[in-house]
This record gives C-alpha cells, sequence and structure tokens, in this order.
C-alpha cells in the first residue's frame, strides 16, 4: 500500500460484555460513595464469572452497608439487562471485599506540606482529538460505539427483539493523507436469543451500521466485507460466557489505538488517581486546543510521580506543519491551567458522582451533560488557544 494509504481499525464493546459489567459495578461503587462524601477515596475491582459478581478493593470514606452495595450491584446488572440462566441480577452471588484504604498511600496524597496534594500513584497519561469527527475523536473507534450505543438504546427499549447485551464491533477505514476517506470492513458480534437463527440477527442488526457511519464512507463498502456474527451462533454471553475484570479495556475506553495510553484503567478509581483525572485533563486539553484551530490533531502526555502535586514533564505533539506552535501552546497551558490533582479536579468538577455512565461507550467524545458528566469534553477554554 502506498505510504500516503493505509488501513487502520478500531473495536468496541457494548455494556453487556463481562469486563464492560465490572467497569459498570466500579464505577457504581465510586458514584455511591462521592454522592455521600466528595472527598471520598475508593478503588474498586470487580470480577463476574458464572453468575457470581466479586468486589474488592480499598475505601476511604462514609461508611455503606455491603447489603447496599450489593443491592446497587443487582440494580447494575439489571439495567444493563441480563436476566439469564446463567447470569442474572436476581440470582447472581455477590461478594464484597472492599477494605480500608492504605495508610501509606494516604499519605503520600494528603500531605499538609503540600496545598495541592500529591498525585496518587506515579504514571504517565494521554489526551487526544482530532478533526475526523464532530466530536473531535478518531472515526474508527467513534463509529465503532455508535453501533453499538444505538443497539442498547433500541434493545432496552424493545425496539431490537431478540438481541442479547453482549455485543462488540469493529470498524476499519481507508486512511489517505492522514484522512479517513472510506470503511472497507465492519463487524459486529452479537449475543441473541437462541429463537434466532444467523440471517435474523444479520437483518436485525445491518441498519445499525447506516444509523451510526455516514453514507459518504459506506458508498464502496462491499456487502463481503460486513461480518455478523462471523462465527456463528452466540446464544452463551456475558459472564456466563467470558470471566470479566475491571479495567481490561482500556484502549476501547480511549481512543481505539489511534493514540498512546499510558496503561492505568479509569473504572474504579476516585478522581484523586491520576491515572483518570489527568487523562481527562489531558483530553480537555487537546480538545479545546483542536477546536481553536491550532491544528488538526493534538496529542498531550503529561506525567506524575506519586506525593508530587505538579506534572514531571507535559509533552504536546501537533499535526505535521504545525510543530513551531508547540512552544506557544505549552506556555499558555502553563499560565492558564492548575495540573496538580487538586487543580484538575476542581477545574473539571470532577469530585461528583458522575462516573457510572463513562463505564460504557468511551470516556472520550461524550456530550457534558446538565448533570455534570465529561465536563473534559467542553470546549470552553478555546479562546485561550487561538493564536
Amino acid at each position: 500500500m502506498e505510504d500516503n494509504k493505509y488501513l487502520f481499525t478500531s473495536e468496541s464493546v457494548s455494556e453487556g460484555h463481562p469486563d464492560k459489567v465490572c467497569d459498570r459495578i466500579s464505577d457504581m461503587v465510586v458514584d455511591s460513595y462521592l454522592s455521600r462524601d466528595p472527598f471520598s477515596r475508593v478503588a474498586c475491582e470487580t470480577l463476574t464469572t458464572t453468575n457470581k459478581v466479586v468486589l474488592a478493593g480499598e475505601i476511604r470514606g462514609p461508611k455503606i452497608d455491603k447489603e447496599e452495595i450489593i443491592k446497587k450491584v443487582r440494580d447494575c446488572i439489571k439495567d444493563i439487562g441480563y436476566d439469564q440462566e446463567g447470569f442474572s441480577w436476581k440470582t447472581a452471588s455477590i461478594e464484597t471485599f472492599l477494605h480500608e484504604q492504605s495508610a501509606d498511600i494516604a499519605m503520600g496524597v494528603d500531605s499538609k506540606d503540600n496545598k495541592d496534594e500529591g498525585a496518587g500513584d506515579q504514571g504517565i497519561m494521554f489526551g487526544y482529538a482530532c478533526k475526523e469527527t464532530d466530536d473531535l475523536m478518531p472515526a474508527p473507534i467513534h463509529f465503532s460505539h455508535k453501533i453499538l450505543r444505538l443497539m442498547a438504546e433500541d434493545r432496552k427499549k424493545g425496539v431490537l427483539k431478540g438481541i442479547e447485551p453482549d455485543s462488540k464491533s469493529q470498524v476499519t477505514m481507508l486512511y489517505q493523507d492522514s484522512k479517513p476517506t472510506k470503511v472497507t470492513s465492519v463487524v459486529i458480534s452479537t449475543q441473541h436469543s437462541k429463537d434466532l437463527n444467523q440471517e435474523q440477527v444479520k437483518n436485525l442488526v445491518l441498519p445499525y451500521i447506516k444509523k451510526s457511519i455516514p453514507e459518504k464512507y459506506l458508498i464502496d463498502l462491499d456487502s463481503k466485507e460486513i461480518y455478523i456474527n462471523p462465527t456463528g451462533q452466540f446464544i452463551i454471553g456475558g459472564p456466563d460466557g467470558d470471566t470479566g475484570l475491571t479495567g481490561r479495556k482500556i484502549i476501547v475506553d480511549t481512543y481505539g489505538g489511534a493514540a498512546p495510553h499510558g496503561g492505568g484503567a479509569f473504572s474504579g478509581k476516585d478522581p484523586t488517581k491520576v491515572d483518570r483525572s489527568a487523562a481527562y485533563a489531558a483530553r480537555y486539553l487537546s480538545k479545546n486546543i483542536v477546536s481553536a484551530g491550532v491544528s488538526e490533531k493534538c496529542l498531550i502526555q503529561l506525567a506524575y510521580a506519586i506525593g508530587v502535586s505538579k506534572p514531571l514533564s507535559i509533552f504536546i505533539k501537533l499535526a505535521k506543519g504545525d510543530e513551531n506552535k508547540v512552544s506557544k501552546v505549552k506556555k499558555i497551558i502553563d499560565q492558564n491551567f492548575n495540573l496538580s490533582p487538586r487543580g484538575i479536579r476542581e477545574m473539571l468538577k470532577l469530585n461528583n458522582p458522575i462516573y457510572e455512565i463513562t463505564s460504557a461507550y468511551g470516556h472520550f467524545g461524550r456530550k457534558p451533560t446538565n448533570s455534570g458528566e465529561f465536563t473534559w469534553e467542553k470546549t470552553d477554554k478555546s479562546d485561550l488557544f487561538r493564536l
């Protein structure tokens, strides 16, 4: 393939995927504590398997009865749509082993000599934005998410009958001169009722491709390159078909592989954890920079050390030809943004119970809500970056 042409693929998984069930439950725990005390500390991991859920992790905050948490776990499973023989909100065995946070970690984060608070751990976080879609997200991951999100919405409304919660999607696009030009293949694998054959599943799912992807990208798509349940029937799914764990879908959660990832998952972590909050801040900065017209794309890396408030480094990469703008952008960031853990939380209002909704269909490229979710998707700082 010519140097200026290449194929790029991203995947998404639905809220009923076993790993996403775990992300949902872990973020529910975060929200439960933050709703009672906005300064709670939470690090919750969840495991699911056949009709079983196990929670473990560290908490510092108000006392919440185990039975209340267990009820909320059942509510999550019910909302996702699981009432199957192998995984049901009614009958699943649910155990919780949440316990007090380590005093050593608390000491590093809460040091009284550091008014901005130290980072809860070391690590690197990335943010990215580009002009491939209106939401300033890479096109393949944007369309992969949208297919599954629309399917889930219609499934819950009763419009999409016979389709069950566990689904995956994958979109491959041809890029020319670094811009997406067309879709070359789509894969959708979805759990379904035993009453549906594969032709019926295909007929139910195919319309969601056209609903999710603009026609200009589908004109040349060969029907042979559309794969619906390519391995055959998919009746046993969710945690009954595969064990799930919190934090195993970090590329799905971010940019579909179009940008680097620092390695830390988001779900189950309160916003003092820079794995989450600094990744949101980096996206916020990148999106405002691209929205301002500084460049077609922007990648930002932030690095932190445990107990240290300020970032150890800020790396900025713009599109080819815009390299000369990097120093000006860096100066604007230094003068206008407090990127300490506390500064980020206050800037983006992260101490609120806003995380359960983030657990599926991506943490980025979403619409800010009146309830305070997805504040990092706002472009209210674009004017600062207009060079």
